[in-house]
């Protein structure tokens, strides 16, 4: 509990067995109620280590990609009767010990959301972020923040918190089920006037930390530019953007 809310966890996770265990350990157990992974069909021992764990685990049987598998998450956080849900990757890119910050966000009321930036801080270089993703990043967030009318200092972080009241007025199944999800569901948050909240937090690119290769980097880009190009046209009334409409 945090503020007198329930604070629950989700992962998403896929081929997380290396570092499963030392992301879990370093939550603030303490404010954290429950903490739910979805294993999307992993071929390793991710599930086994996750329920051994005590963490309620719940997998699917055939892959559904980083969006079908937020999806659950958050699907099954609600039914918990999550407060505030945080969304933590299993593979230790991002810091487990920043949950009680980016949570305080959303669980004080003053943000209805929370994103913990790479760029705020200037570590996402130091910690070992590769250049090429580094400059996409910066492009990215500045044509974003043009047309999406915002300010925030990246758009890509997955490390995230939002409220229960976001989570149930997003139209999340409209969403995409691949990795523009998260952009797709910024662009929701956004468009509905939700207050988006960020702090600074450190990252770790090592041989177990997940990240998409050169090639779906690069489609990722293009369908982020085209987020982005169709939220400023549904805005000004143009064309619609079905993942915008209720």
């Amino acid at each position: 509990m945090l503020n007198g809310r329930k604070i629950v966890v989700v992962m998403p996770a896929y081929h997380a067995e290396k570092t499963l265990l030392q992301t879990y350990e370093d939550l603030p157990h303490d404010i954290v109620d429950d903490v739910i992974l979805v294993d999307d069909c992993s071929s390793d021992q991710t599930a086994e280590i996750a329920r051994s764990l005590n963490i309620t685990t719940i997998i699917h049987e055939q892959n559904k990609g980083y969006g079908g598998n937020q999806k659950t998450c958050y699907e099954t956080a609600l039914k918990k009767g999550a407060d505030v849900v945080v969304m933590v990757h299993p593979d230790y890119q991002y810091e487990p010990k920043l949950v009680t910050a980016i949570a305080s966000l959303v669980a004080s009321g003053v943000y209805d959301a929370g994103i913990a930036s790479r760029i705020l801080g200037k570590t996402a270089l130091a910690g070992g972020m590769p250049i090429y993703k580094y400059i996409a990043n910066r492009f990215l967030t500045f044509f974003q923040n043009i047309l999406m009318g915002a300010k925030l200092s990246e758009y890509h972080t997955g490390f995230r918190a939002f409220s229960s009241d976001v989570l149930t007025d997003l139209p999340l199944h409209k969403n995409s089920d691949d990795f523009i999800f998260d952009n797709e569901m910024l662009a929701q948050i956004t468009g509905r006037g939700f207050l988006i909240g960020e702090i600074s937090c450190p990252t770790k690119y090592f041989k177990d930390a997940s990240s998409i290769n050169l090639s779906r980097s690069i489609k990722y880009g293009l369908h982020v530019l085209k987020v982005s190009v169709l939220f400023r046209l549904h805005k000004s009334g143009i064309r619609k953007y079905s993942i915008l409409e209720d």
